[in-house]
């Protein structure tokens, strides 16, 4: 039986979306009768060439030379090439309005709040890129963000790709050795720096990390330092402050090196937690092709929008919201905590800037409702049109509290991708309803589907069966370039094509439902198999967070008796110990909700749960500790030392 949706749009609201107008256009265009969303998704995977043509039509992508093939070689994946003889520049596109609307917004989490116009931020590129190119950086060179996120990295991340350099970031909350690791494997020339950064009501220096840094890494020439806190550059070799690097004398017209479809614009880094982090490589057509898409059609973003994201510099997340400026939306950039003031900063945010539409993290919406906030008493939240989430499946407890306690005319969108594609494969629609626990629907342009080990679609099974590896069966133009220095693509190719040829495996475990939405059940490789039984961690998730009494969880499989049990770690509020009415609770929420399969055959208290510097729980780290084996990169860990709580526990050595 179909449950009743929580959210439908009015018809005025799908009649004056984006994605009512494009599916017109592409009727008239290509003289087509589509009946609904789904009509549209179909045609778009039939006739990827016609469909990306259409987007780079309605989406006004800015070359200076226009495309020759759409496609070529679309039976190679990997291996299609997209918009073949096309010359374009990233920057060109993000700076294509050159007027005094608000571009971008910077608010750190001690109040402090400055803004730049369109035509202010075009001026900054110019000078920055200019005092680049003097230092000698041409297209191909890397350069390094160690940075918060502030307006100066996204100036810094605009200048590098005017000139065909490459960007990758981390942000300043990485370990050395994480660091590291990561602009280690691909030798920038110029790193940028802040001073220091503010979290959680702390003041916390980076440029005593970056001496560290320098001593590992010598392909770095110049530290450009960005006072955030105060303008000094401490004992860095051969460090500036950004106004003395780049002060705007004789400074030379702002040139858009124009370059191929795929000329590399991003180097991005897997999470590291089982290794050194993959360096995967971005082009900058495909990258900017995929984001408008997203933006403008599964987020009906445009000119007087104001696009919020709450992210750090090392997350995907942050070159998704930067390229809102594409669509002439306000970008309102955040540092700090996320609960600062306890998540009143991030929501008075929403009205003093007039936010349209509010990203944020499952765990961000757990941890208000649990905390008891009601956004809808304490604010005013009408500019708000559409909530999004990623990180993590959001439960069906957290769509509840967004249309209670938040508010119920909004476009809840939860929305599940990767850093892998820097874009996502399963999205929000303005047009569609949205049912609890479900992400609308499939992206345009993407082929996805789950399918089982034998590599056969699931789509049409019934029940449990429906369950399986999320795989994406025909390219698309945000496919990777591959993974720097990776000799013959071997890595690459291992990581995402291995399991089925020609088709990519991306490592998500979930379903697609009857109502052509998607569930995400967890990562495949975090799946647990008690009895042979395939279970994604995030079902349990979704019991566990309705006991009150819980704060946050992890939940692992433990290899016992030529079988896997499952071991669930919980958070109590504090003051809280477990006791045998709670756990009864949550094995009796768990078994009601689920199979008995589902219930742990362990629930153990600890203290705090380890995550990624994005805030992903690291399941597989958590495995490797119960299990004795070493975690080879504890640097990826926002809380390394939350690990060793779940070493050497007794009661996992009993039955």
């Amino acid at each position: 039986m179909i449950e009743e949706p929580l959210w439908t749009p009015s018809p005025e609201r799908i009649a004056d979306s984006q994605l009512t107008r494009f599916m017109n256009q592409v009727e008239e265009h290509y003289n087509l009768t589509l009946y609904s969303y789904f009509d549209l998704y179909q045609w778009s995977i039939e006739k990827p060439d016609q469909f990306w043509s259409a987007i780079w039509s309605f989406c006004d992508i800015q070359a200076s030379q226009p495309f020759e093939e759409v496609l070529e070689d679309g039976d190679k994946f990997p291996g299609a090439r997209w918009f073949t003889g096309s010359q374009l520049n990233f920057a060109e596109n993000l700076l294509r309005s050159r007027d005094d609307k608000t571009a971008l917004v910077g608010i750190l989490e001690n109040g402090e709040r400055r803004s730049v116009t369109f035509n202010e931020l075009f001026t900054e590129v110019e000078k920055l890129a200019h005092a680049m190119r003097n230092h000698g950086i041409t297209k191909g060179d890397r350069v390094a963000g160690f940075m918060p996120n502030v307006i100066e990295t996204v100036v810094a991340m605009l200048a590098t790709s005017s000139i065909g350099a490459i960007w990758s970031s981390c942000s300043p909350d990485f370990g050395i050795n994480g660091v590291c690791d990561r602009f280690g494997q691909i030798a920038p020339r110029i790193l940028f720096t802040a001073d220091a950064y503010y979290y959680n009501g702390k003041t916390i220096n980076c440029l005593e990390k970056v001496e560290a840094i320098q001593e590992q890494i010598d392909s770095i020439e110049k530290v450009v330092v960005v006072p955030v806190v105060a303008p000094e550059t401490g004992n860095v070799k051969n460090a500036v402050l950004l106004n003395d690097f780049a002060p705007g004398d004789g400074v030379s017209p702002l040139k858009f090196e124009q370059l191929p479809f795929d000329h590399p614009l991003f180097i991005m880094y897997s999470s590291g937690t089982t290794g050194v982090p993959k360096c995967i490589v971005h082009g900058s057509g495909g990258t900017l092709l995929q984001h408008v898409k997203e933006h403008r059609l599964h987020t009906d973003l445009s000119e007087g929008d104001v696009l919020f994201y709450y992210t750090t510099c090392g997350w995907m997340m942050w070159n998704w919201l930067v390229s809102g400026l594409a669509s002439g939306a306000t970008v309102v950039l955040y540092d700090g905590s996320p609960f600062a003031q306890e998540g009143a900063l991030l929501l008075d945010a929403i009205d003093n800037e007039g936010i349209t539409a509010f990203g944020t993290s499952a765990k961000f919406v757990a941890s208000l409702e649990k905390a008891g906030v009601k956004p809808n008493r304490t604010h005013n939240l009408a500019s708000l049109k559409t909530i999004l989430s990623t990180g993590s499946p959001l439960s069906s407890e957290g769509f509840d509290y967004i249309y209670r306690d938040f508010k119920h005319d909004v476009c809840l969108s939860s929305i599940c991708g990767g850093t892998d594609i820097i874009s996502c494969f399963i999205l929000g629609n303005p047009t569609l309803p949205v049912y609890k626990g479900e992400i609308q629907c499939l992206g345009l342009g993407m082929a996805v589907d789950f399918w089982d080990e034998d590599g056969q679609s699931l789509r049409e099974r019934e029940g449990e069966d429906r369950k399986g590896e999320l795989v994406c069966t025909i390219p698309f133009p945000s496919t990777p370039i591959g993974f720097w220095n990776d000799p013959g693509d071997e890595k690459f190719h291992s990581a995402y094509f291995d399991r089925f040829p020609n088709v990519w495996a991306h490592g998500d475990y979930g379903e697609i439902t009857e109502n052509g939405g998607v569930i995400i059940h967890g990562r495949s490789d975090a799946v647990l198999n008690p009895g042979g039984v395939r279970i994604g961690t995030a079902e349990i998730y979704r019991q566990v967070e309705k006991v009150d009494q819980v704060l946050d969880s992890i939940v692992v499989g433990q290899d016992w008796e030529d079988d896997t049990r499952v071991i669930l770690f919980v958070v109590l509020r504090e003051g809280v110990s477990l006791n045998d009415d709670i756990e009864s609770e949550l094995r009796l929420t768990i078994r009601n909700n689920t199979t008995p399969r589902h219930v742990p055959a362990k629930i153990i208290q600890v203290s705090d749960i380890p995550r990624t510097i994005s805030g992903k729980i690291v399941e597989l780290a958590v495995r490797n500790v119960i299990h004795d084996l070493p975690v080879k990169n504890t640097d990826a860990l926002a809380n390394p030392e939350a690990l060793e709580q779940f070493r050497n526990i007794p009661s996992l050595a009993e039955d």
